[in-house]
């Protein structure tokens, strides 16, 4: 039996402790350069797709606050026009006076063209003074601008959320298979001296068939994590158009935030029911359909315009008629334009805004609903997190403290090889365990942040510091 297993798979064995050396090399290579997670961050800032489409609708933002002035600033249109034209003139009651003709006060003068060319050539001037549609359409482009600045923003909290959520991916990943590849040289040194002491006739078959089990699915398991940690890396590589040899190495969080870092849920609810991202861009669109509804309020809305213009017509006759027609004319003042409903359709446009309205209160109700919900998860994530870190330490060290009785038992005969290989598998366990819970405490600090709409550099770069010194206060 033994010549079977050792002889068949001896290839697959090679190759694989291989690789098992080449991941302990690298991991512990001291020329390794650890990937910041700050570094990552500002890589993502200038590689990521999608935080580079909300930059570029920030761009565009920018341009509405300049499009609401210019609604109220005076417009100048310049007009010429030429083409056929007739003109029938009729004039009565004009007084009249010529060199040897007298003058008359009952003067009548006709022109008629018929067939003629006419141009046309002036300048107008509009100055806005009232007009409720366009005050709305102004206050519109100003909402617009601020969507696009509040998108921007939690765009760079989402991109700082995951970049930590990749990086730490990552971390996880190498520690899952740190504590795999102990766990299975420990199950090898077992397997050999189980072997061994059978063939000495100190232990039954049944050890080393255990200790050779196990080993088989460590190693299963190794390959699956390593899988696992090559999807990550690419992830986070795609993230950071950085290299995946950049993230050998990764920290992970050694300590828990303080309390005051946790702080009372009360004050973390309240600002979150005003400054949470989601929230912010639900009142936004609240106001957007307010102005949209406002454009229609008034059965009737009247609008105010100073104008000023001045223009040259000129028509001549053609063929049999050569009379023709100058004017010259100017003109300011202001105009009063009041648009009539008659068809009803400013009446329909209306009631829809207002029911775009409801709808919009309603989403702005979920939203904050929505807001609470994540902000008391990632709240308790983070008090109930520490305590879990706190127990998940103690149990690591029983664990280890198990694991060191059960070697001196077995060596004494006390305990099984099963028994080993069960305290080892535990131990192991634990360790991973710690390592995950620490980081979801992160994480939830994070997104507790970002709830708040305090999620920024800054805050990034305090964790990155203490990530470095070995502790993590978020």
């Amino acid at each position: 039996m033994k010549t079977t297993r050792d002889s068949g798979p001896g290839a697959d064995r090679l190759k694989l402790k291989s690789t098992v050396l080449a991941w302990a090399l690298l991991l512990a290579a001291p020329g390794a350069q650890a990937l910041d997670l700050i570094d990552a961050w500002r890589a993502a800032l200038t590689h990521d797709p999608t935080y580079a489409a909300a930059q570029a609708a920030h761009d565009v933002g920018a341009t509405l606050n300049r499009q609401a002035d210019a609604l109220w600033r005076p417009t100048l249109a310049l007009q010429a026009g030429t083409g056929i034209a007739t003109l029938d003139n009729a004039t009565r009651g004009a007084h009249f006076s010529a060199p040897g003709f007298g003058s008359s006060n009952n003067a009548a003068f006709d022109t008629s063209i018929r067939s003629g060319v006419g141009s046309y050539a002036g300048v107008e001037l509009r100055q806005p003074l009232y007009d409720r549609e366009r005050d709305a359409q102004s206050q519109q482009l100003r909402i617009g601008a601020q969507q696009a600045e509040q998108t921007w923003s939690d765009a760079q909290a989402e991109l700082i959320l995951r970049t930590a959520e990749r990086y730490f991916d990552v971390a996880l990943a190498y520690e899952q298979l740190r504590l795999i590849e102990r766990q299975l040289d420990a199950v090898t040194r077992a397997q050999t001296e189980a072997q061994d002491r059978f063939k000495l006739g100190d232990k039954p078959i049944t050890d080393v068939h255990e200790a050779t089990a196990r080993a088989d699915g460590l190693r299963a398991q190794q390959w699956a994590t390593q899988a696992q940690l090559e999807l990550r890396q690419v992830a986070l590589a795609d993230l950071t158009g950085l290299p995946q040899a950049d993230t050998v190495g990764l920290a992970l969080p050694s300590h828990l935030p303080s309390s005051a870092d946790i702080g009372e849920l009360a004050d973390w609810l309240e600002r979150i029911a005003e400054r949470a991202p989601a929230v912010q861009a639900a009142q936004l669109r609240l106001q957007n359909v307010q102005q949209e509804a406002r454009k229609t309020e008034l059965t009737l809305s009247p609008t105010i315009e100073l104008v000023a213009r001045a223009g040259h017509e000129h028509i001549t006759g053609s063929f049999s008629n050569n009379a023709s027609n100058r004017q010259t004319q100017g003109m300011i003042g202001v105009q009063l334009s009041l648009p009539l409903d008659i068809g009803g359709g400013r009446k329909a446009r209306h009631n829809e805004a207002v029911a775009k309205v409801t709808q919009a209160q309603a989403e702005l109700d979920r939203a904050r609903q929505e807001a609470t919900r994540q902000a008391r998860a990632a709240w308790l994530g983070m008090s109930v997190g520490k305590s879990q870190v706190t127990a998940l330490a103690a149990a690591v060290q029983a664990s280890e403290a198990r694991l060191d009785a059960t070697r001196t038992g077995r060596e004494v005969g006390d305990r099984t090889t099963l028994d080993l290989l069960n305290a080892e598998n535990d131990a192991a366990a634990a360790q991973l365990a710690l390592a995950q819970a620490r980081v979801q405490v992160q994480l939830d600090g994070l997104r507790l942040a970002k709830l708040a709409g305090v999620l920024n550099e800054p805050r990034l770069q305090r964790l990155n510091d203490a990530l470095k010194a070995g502790e993590a206060h978020p």
